[in-house]
């Protein structure tokens, strides 16, 4: 059981948003940022990539998206979409640049798994780059448990899997 991580500043608000509203903007428009600078086309064209899913997989019933906003800026957010009737899968975990360190992706992954389980899910699945030892750590120190070996070169096993129990 996972202890929710007190707020990192009083003045933080959580939304869910759909895809479209502006809020998710500086998510979106920092993520392909971020993808680019560490990936380059290793999983191909980032925008793409960005639109892979559609809006509609993050929206309720079976769905949510989630910003953290901060003196009306976004600075942190994520999303989970349905894997399977049990499992909620987690995406676009991401924390604004300027807003690092904070415990804002804690509080990210906290607020979805609250909500996955208000939707019924039993089990949280995702996947995270090679090249983002940050997220890796994060989802070891947050009770996820590795599918793949963690002493493996991450760069060639390319997607990181991680699951975990809810509830």
């Amino acid at each position: 059981m996972t202890a929710t991580p007190t707020r990192p500043t009083s003045g933080v608000k959580v939304l869910s948003l759909p895809m479209h509203d502006p809020r998710v903007k500086p998510l979106l428009d920092e993520l392909a940022v971020e993808y680019s600078t560490r990936y380059g086309n290793l999983f191909g064209n980032v925008q793409d990539e960005l639109r892979r899913y559609p809006a509609e997989e993050f929206a309720a019933p079976h769905g949510a998206l989630l910003i953290l906003q901060e003196n009306g800026e976004s600075v942190a957010g994520g999303a989970f979409r349905r894997y399977d009737s049990h499992t909620a899968e987690l995406k676009r975990i991401w924390t604004h640049s300027s807003h690092r360190r904070r415990g804002l992706a804690r509080l990210v992954l906290a607020e979805l798994e609250a909500e996955a389980v208000r939707r019924g899910y039993r089990r949280i699945y995702l996947t995270t780059g090679p090249r983002q030892p940050e997220a890796k750590n994060l989802y070891l120190a947050t009770g996820y448990v590795p599918q793949f070996d963690l002493d493996a070169d991450p760069e060639e096993i390319k997607h990181l899997a991680f699951v975990k129990k809810l509830g």
